[in-house]
């Protein structure tokens, strides 16, 4: 059996939480069957039983063409380009909307069945209209074409498998779950701090740490309004990068300096981090923060467990199936309006609360210890990346039966 892998992310091109679940899931699925992975960028890898290519996104449009719509077309011709040559896959997988196209094309071509794995759902990210205007229409109608067609969804929460049901015609049959990953040997404590002192961060002084794009999604603006409430002894360390748009980083750009002028402890890496210095800022941080108003899984929480890092994180999506408030840290209601998240009702109480369970577990180092150790091993149990592999491995095959 060979499965071949539709994605936009692939390294060394990673922005978010699906390039990493792509990386991480064909190498182990590499070690049970042949894989194919076709991408976005100019890759090209040949081993034993992985083999990647990317196809580069540089296509031409009239000058007049609305950058974000020549954005969307760019990435449906990189989908057909994607189904050129030779296909010889049982299987094909996608992941996010912007290889779904390449899915459905390869399922009315090449008649091949189609899994897709939903790392988010465009009706819950309507926001998105901010960075892709009309195309926004466009990308929506890919991906409930692309579900309402495929052969199996694959939901990375229970929540999430509610959120199709709910906005999508599947039968509930041909969902399931399958949690994202991690490597436990890769992500595991260090003691090493050169990161931290390349950025500034005092190792001996506590600090919260947020890692992730800057996105509505993500929530940072309101843990940014939060820090005013944290204990001004408390470094605030925002590993931030990736802004969606000019206008969520201008107001990004303004409430961190705002904050700024009040405390000096708040440090701003507005690029992205290298994985072995992002483990270093795991490692030694006393809170980890995911301030996420929509997040279907959130595999940074399961990367700062695994550090043996307790969290802070908002009551929502597939958060509540990964941190076990009081367990392996603190879960934060956010009141929403009822339809699609796209903001905190309540935006200062929302900050506020933030603010208090993250000075809970700051003025508590036994709690925190006690949190982190608990974390850890919900890791080794739950969202070991063999287990994942070999869940998916069995998905495909009853799919071929």
């Amino acid at each position: 059996m060979k499965v071949l892998f539709y994605t936009r992310e692939y390294p060394p091109y990673i922005y978010g939480g699906a390039g990493v679940h792509v990386d991480y899931l064909s190498r182990e699925l590499a070690k049970l069957m042949p894989i194919e992975v076709r991408c976005f960028g100019d890759q090209v890898v040949a081993a034993d039983q992985l083999n990647v290519i990317g196809f580069p996104s540089d296509f031409a449009f009239l000058p007049a063409t609305k950058p974000e719509i020549a954005g969307v077309l760019k990435i449906m011709q990189t989908c057909l380009q994607m189904n050129g040559g030779t296909i010889d896959a049982d299987i094909i997988h996608c992941h996010t909307w912007y290889g779904q196209f390449a899915g459905i094309v390869a399922k009315l071509c090449y008649g091949k069945p189609l899994v897709l794995t939903t790392h988010s759902l465009e009706p819950l990210r309507p926001w998105k209209r901010e960075q892709l205007g009309r195309g926004y229409d466009l990308s929506s109608w890919i991906e409930k074409t692309a579900i309402e067609m495929a052969d199996a969804v694959v939901a990375v929460s229970e929540g999430t498998k509610q959120d199709i049901l709910k906005h999508f015609n599947i039968p509930e049959e041909k969902i399931k779950v399958i949690y994202n990953g991690i490597d436990l040997h890769e992500y595991n404590p260090t003691t090493e701090t050169t990161a931290l002192y390349k950025y500034g961060v005092n190792p001996e002084i506590p600090y919260v740490l947020f890692v992730g794009r800057i996105t509505r999604q993500k929530g940072i603006i309101h843990l940014v309004h939060a820090i005013e409430h944290i204990h001004p002894d408390v470094q605030i360390v925002l590993c931030a990068g990736a802004p969606d748009t000019k206008e969520i980083e201008r107001e990004m750009k303004e409430s961190v300096s705002k904050v700024q002028q009040k405390r000096k402890n708040v440090i701003w890496i507005a690029e992205m981090l290298s994985k072995k210095d992002i483990i270093q800022m795991y490692s030694h941080a006393a809170v980890f923060c995911c301030p996420s108003i929509y997040e279907p899984f959130g595999i940074i929480n399961v990367e700062a467990m695994a550090c043996h890092v307790p969290v802070v994180a908002s009551k929502v999506g597939g958060i509540p199936e990964i941190v076990l408030h009081g367990q392996t840290g603190l879960l934060v209601p956010v009141k929403q309006e009822e339809g699609p998240p796209f903001e905190a009702t309540n935006p200062q109480q929302y900050a506020e609360d933030l603010a208090k369970a993250i000075n809970t577990l700051i003025e508590n180092k036994a709690l925190r210890k006690e949190m982190g150790k608990k974390g850890r091993q919900r890791v080794e149990q739950f969202f070991d990346w063999q287990a994942i592999a070999q869940q998916t491995k069995t998905l495909y095959q009853n799919m071929m039966k």
